[in-house]
């Protein structure tokens, strides 16, 4: 008997809000645990936006540590819903356990280069726009690095406890842990005057206790029994989900180097601009890119989450043979992530001065203020067509589409993401670096209607489960 049934027979609509809504929260509170102290952080006065320009610069490092984690946790429990889907439960097994150990050995090897390159690395990612920056870039980013066994292990092994039918817990481990990073910001930011030790300090107990609530559910799983005999690296396993969750990695990784590319930029034109050139106000265009980059990441939190919590859906029904479920359940998530987009457009266009206003913007310069409205309204104006983006790359992967997934995915984000916020600054500046994303995405938005086309056309095709 086939465990997870209920994937093939219950209405889409509400398998969706059962999987999706949870992991969108789950996803939103992880987006939350930089961008809360982001915002502490701006509101210390003995910080400001030297502090804001810090994070902005150790943020990428952070996505490098989460790529890593999601292609094995995504790729893990997409293998593990095709397997349950086609009555395999062994195979499941093998993925988890396989997934569990890749996981640690990953996070320590990253923890210790990290470690090892600090200096050079935050300076790659922009750190020595002034000296200030520099300095407390490099006090949040050891502290920040020693928690990133944690990181990884709880965001990593979140997607498969989805996959065990238990998005409530999924859900409910992130929230803790982003819970006790709010409550111990203002204490160790305010209270202790720890400044940003203070804010990684309370982002790493977050993680721990994220991560604490993982190993205990995994212990405890539904579908299959975790024995001490199944955790081991499985080669054969590893090719079978590595490539399925390949996407998710390239996206991140992908996101980082379009941030160094931005990061770069900014640094260098900053520093001949005729505002920002003036040195204590060169920091202000990282700051405020960092900030924005934060909105956009919280809104593709809720488009990758509602995506990605029909991946288990998607891939169930396609490993038993529920094309027409499938196609069904792709166009329900399209219309989810258009609306998701229209939302997020509304209030950057008409809205950015009460979201610069929570990043201590009364504390800074009046250019602070005007180059962030600019950023917001130019920089995410094409947000609509970066949701329907996402979600076409995540679904092309949920069905086995790995390949054309990654190829479109790094398109975007490496293609277009690196190379025009290089060129377009050539011409126009800091403005450039504004318009870069809306072209890339507007770019990207024509290869994914062909990537649309196709994934019906395959769907409505008997042999398209392959």
């Amino acid at each position: 008997m086939k465990q997870n049934s209920f994937l093939e027979t219950e209405s889409l609509s509400t398998l969706m809000r059962k999987y999706s809504v949870p992991c969108v929260i789950s996803l939103l509170t992880g987006a939350l645990y930089n961008i809360v102290d982001q915002i502490f952080i701006a509101n210390a006065s003995y910080l400001g936006s030297y502090g804001n320009a810090a994070n902005t610069v150790v943020f990428p490092l952070t996505v490098v540590a989460l790529a890593i984690a999601v292609m094995l946790g995504d790729g893990c429990s997409t293998l593990m819903s095709i397997s349950l889907g086609a009555g395999k439960a062994k195979d499941a097994k093998k993925a988890v356990g396989s997934a569990v150990v890749t996981t640690i050995l990953s996070s320590l090897i990253l923890t210790a280069l990290y470690l090892i390159a600090s200096d050079q690395l935050i300076t790659f990612f922009g750190a020595r726009v002034n000296d200030q920056t520099y300095a407390l870039a490099k006090e949040y980013f050891f502290w920040i690095t020693v928690g990133i066994p944690f990181y990884m292990f709880g965001q990593g092994l979140n997607p498969v406890i989805r996959a065990d039918g238990n998005p409530k817990y999924a859900m409910a481990a992130t929230l803790a842990g982003a819970f006790t990073n709010i409550i111990l910001d203002p204490i160790m930011i305010y209270g202790l005057h720890w400044g940003m030790m203070g804010a990684a300090v309370a982002t790493v107990i977050g993680q721990i206790v994220t991560a604490a609530l993982t190993v205990r559910y995994l212990m405890h799983m539904k579908t299959i029994q975790l024995s001490r005999d199944a955790l081991h690296v499985y080669s054969e396993t590893m090719r079978r989900y590595v490539p399925l969750g390949m996407t998710s990695l390239l996206s991140q990784v992908s996101v980082v180097a379009s941030m160094a590319a931005v990061n770069a930029m900014v640094s260098k034109y900053s520093q001949l601009d005729p505002v920002f050139s003036d040195p204590s106000l060169t920091q202000i265009p990282m700051a405020v890119i960092g900030i924005v980059m934060k909105f956009f990441q919280i809104v593709i939190s809720a488009v990758v989450g509602t995506a990605a919590g029909c991946a288990p859906i998607a891939a169930y029904n396609t490993g038993a043979g529920r094309n027409d479920r499938a196609r069904d359940l792709f166009t329900l998530l399209l219309k989810t992530e258009t609306l998701i987009g229209l939302a997020a457009l509304a209030v950057t266009e008409l809205l950015p001065g009460q979201l610069i206003g929570l990043f201590g913007a009364g504390n800074e310069s009046v250019y602070y203020t005007e180059f962030a409205m600019k950023a917001f309204r130019i920089y995410l104006s094409m947000i609509v067509l970066a949701c329907v983006n996402k979600a076409s790359f995540i679904y092309l992967q949920a069905l086995g589409k790995a390949m054309l997934s990654t190829v479109i995915s790094m398109i975007r984000e490496v293609v277009f993401g690196v190379a025009f916020p290089i060129i377009l600054p050539v011409f126009f500046g800091l403005n450039g670096i504004l318009y870069s994303m809306p072209l890339a995405d507007l770019i990207t938005f024509v290869i994914s209607v062909c990537a649309i086309v196709y994934i019906y056309r395959q769907l409505d095709s008997p042999a398209a489960a392959a």
